[in-house]
């Protein structure tokens, strides 16, 4: 997936994968996925994905500062 933010590119395709976290199974419609991705240029961002009830019902990309993504890190 590809999204512009701020005149910034985000693409799955090209970013380092750093981690990924998997809530629920294939098809629970409470499921979700978190994926937190490094740019060349050392810019996270999180992409996210889930089922109609989840937190995350439709695909989205969502830029992250390195602090935040450190936390998110530790957290997961």
């Amino acid at each position: 997936m590809k999204k512009i933010i701020c005149k910034v590119e985000y693409d799955t395709e090209s970013a380092e994968l750093v981690l990924k976290k998997t809530v629920g199974v294939f098809g629970d419609p409470a499921g979700y996925e978190e994926t937190l991705y490094k740019t060349e240029n050392g810019k996270y961002f999180l992409y996210v994905n889930g089922g109609e009830e989840s937190p995350y019902a439709k695909e989205d990309i969502k830029r992250m500062s390195a602090a935040k993504a450190e936390e998110w890190i530790a957290a997961n």
